[in-house]
């Protein structure tokens, strides 16, 4: 009678285990994932050419801190449309930053991108390759958004150091902007000397129809190459600041 006492309990042990691992080992292939941006202000201001530091404490009680956005990043199979979210209504448009109202469609199967990026005015849509970032996995982990995600560091044009953590539970192979390129979705990435990180706050399990993955078809049509020659021509004499603005806009 023990015996069997003591098989049917280790049966329901090695159940239970099995169905707890099935129930996290959880793969998603579409959804939507809304993206925190966040950029700090102050830091920036630091950086700046200007070494009048009255006149920075004075610009400092005129703006937030931090600013922050929110973007909505859609995604099934090798497919994913990146697009401005929710309203912050904390922000002050007076401190608007580039890039906050980017469309970037990536097909990560044909290694194609289409991005919508507003320079002041002008709408350019950029139609170029995938970007392709140099990764180096490490062993490293964070939990972002309830997803254990592991750390890879990469650079970016040339020499724009960033960390990413990415999570193989889910399958496409995409990120915000125009982060790619690990073996599973990116849900963070910082840039320190940009004082600027995406980070996953929420994952929806909704279904994604093709119009919600449909790639932007306004603007100015060009390439990264030659949309990065039009800001140097533009911002060759903005100093600091340009170079800060012109990064923004690329990345």
């Amino acid at each position: 009678m023990q015996k069997i006492f003591t098989y049917l309990f280790l049966s329901c042990v090695l159940l239970a285990s099995i169905t707890t691992h099935a129930q996290n080992a959880i793969f998603l292939s579409e959804g939507r994932i809304e993206f925190e941006r966040r950029i700090n202000l102050y830091a920036q201001l630091e950086d700046e050419d200007n070494n009048d530091t009255d006149w920075k404490e004075l610009m400092k009680k005129t703006m937030p801190k931090f600013k922050t956005t929110y973007f909505d990043l859609n995604f099934k199979d090798g497919k994913t449309l990146y697009r401005p979210g929710r309203e912050n209504t904390d922000n002050n448009r007076l401190w608007q930053q580039p890039a906050e109202d980017n469309i970037v469609f990536n097909n990560l199967e044909t290694y194609q991108s289409t991005t919508l990026k507003n320079v002041y005015d002008q709408a350019f849509l950029v139609q170029d390759t995938t970007r392709k970032i140099k990764w180096k996995i490490t062993e490293e982990t964070r939990n972002i958004a309830g997803f254990t995600c592991r750390r890879a560091n990469g650079i970016v044009m040339d020499s724009l150091y960033i960390v990413a953590f990415y999570t193989d539970a889910i399958t496409t192979s995409g990120g915000p902007e125009c982060f790619t390129g690990l073996p599973g979705m990116i849900m963070g990435v910082a840039i320190p000397r940009e004082h600027i990180t995406w980070f996953a706050t929420k994952v929806y399990t909704e279904v994604i129809t093709d119009a919600k993955l449909n790639p932007p078809a306004k603007g100015k049509k060009t390439t990264n190459q030659s949309l990065l020659t039009t800001l140097k021509d533009r911002m060759k004499d903005w100093g600091k600041w340009g170079e800060r603005y012109i990064k923004a806009i690329m990345l």
